[in-house]
């Protein structure tokens, strides 16, 4: 298992609707979608986290809502937070594993 950090993410592109985080990443490293880091977490194949700028970790999680596709929401201090929204853009040249 891997504990794997996540520094950026990339957004769904917006026609006036709803943007939603299609895929997450670590810099050029690597850069995976949503759907494979919801199958690792559920699995317990990895793990995932993000840090803040004081160097705070806040682990990622998985939210399964009725009736729709699950995401990824980071978890820390005993509540969900959206840490996530914060990170900056995956470079496009990123490896997709």
């Amino acid at each position: 298992m891997a504990d794997c950090q996540i520094t950026c993410i990339n957004l769904s592109h917006s026609d006036g609707g709803h943007e939603y985080i299609t895929h997450v990443g670590n810099g050029a490293v690597w850069r995976n979608t949503v759907a494979e880091v919801v199958a690792w977490i559920k699995s317990n194949a990895n793990t995932f986290y993000v840090m803040d700028r004081y160097g705070n970790r806040a682990d990622v999680g998985v939210v399964e809502p009725a009736g729709r596709p699950a995401y990824l929401r980071t978890h820390a201090n005993g509540r969900w937070t959206d840490n996530l929204l914060s990170l900056t853009s995956c470079p496009r040249e990123a490896l997709i594993n």
